[in-house]
């Protein structure tokens, strides 16, 4: 495993819990955090096989990382997924909430109950409770030593993804407005919450939008004439993790290329 990035002097004992990280972003960003001497946990739903061979890579260059499953969408995962990487690391000192979904091109009249409903309980509400459980441990006045939360969005929050995935980006943009609430909710706590805008990067995730052709398509779209590696995002959450970032908090950081 080869990251083209400086290496950070940061302890080695500092555990960072990343949701939907076997693949796509989260899986660039566990790899990242690894090799800057983070252990990591890479959680995954359904992909196992992606989440093990993640674990073989970081494991292969000394990192230290688990694997736990579980559905953010389901309050018993959440917590189980919490209580595990405690078991394994004594403390989370970071959370990052990557998992997300978006489903095929559609306008709101085509969307039945069922989509919208899962499409906010994982990229929203998921998210949400994972930060409740990282916020129960992390903040100072219940003995915790603090902590960093970042939350991953989209560039499609701004534009509100008209005739494509408005629901998505609907439930991207409360995460943003949720961000800014709780990062001055703990600020005073010793935790700082920031929220991560990609835009649009080559990953997995596009498979399910129902066009194969999605990510060549936007490249004529971006400013930048290209669209983004998900280690360009990867380098972003890993400076807003670290002490570099100490007085940055409620923070919406585009990865965009300009969208």
């Amino acid at each position: 495993m080869e990251l083209n990035t400086a290496r950070q002097e940061l302890p080695k004992n500092k555990t960072i819990l990343i949701t939907g990280s076997s693949r796509g972003i989260g899986a660039a960003t566990a790899k990242l955090l690894s090799s800057n001497g983070y252990s990591v946990c890479i959680n995954y739903n359904t992909n196992e096989s992606a989440a093990y061979e993640l674990l073989g890579e970081i494991t292969a260059c000394h990192g230290q990382a688990i694997v736990v499953q579980a559905d953010i969408s389901k309050e018993k995962d959440v917590i189980r997924l919490f209580e595990e990487t405690e078991r394994s690391f004594g403390y989370i000192d970071g959370l990052v909430n990557n998992a997300g979904i978006i489903s095929l091109q559609s306008t709101l009249e085509h969307m039945d109950f069922e989509r919208i409903q899962r499409i906010f309980s994982i990229n929203t509400i998921g998210a949400m409770i994972c930060a409740r459980e990282a916020v129960k441990r992390m903040q100072t006045k219940n003995g915790g030593r603090g902590g960093v939360i970042v939350n991953v969005s989209t560039a499609l929050a701004k534009s509100g993804a008209p005739n494509l995935y408005l629901d998505y980006a609907a439930s991207k943009g409360a995460i943003e407005t949720f961000t800014i609430g709780l990062a001055r909710e703990t600020a005073d706590q010793g935790i700082r919450v920031n929220v991560i805008r990609p835009g649009m990067i080559d990953t997995e995730i596009h498979l399910s939008s129902g066009d194969p052709n999605r990510v060549q398509k936007a490249a004529t779209y971006a400013p930048m004439k290209r669209v983004g590696q998900a280690i360009e995002v990867a380098k972003a959450i890993s400076w807003l993790i670290s002490d570099e970032s100490s007085y940055t908090t409620g923070a919406v950081v585009d990865v965009s290329g300009g969208v």
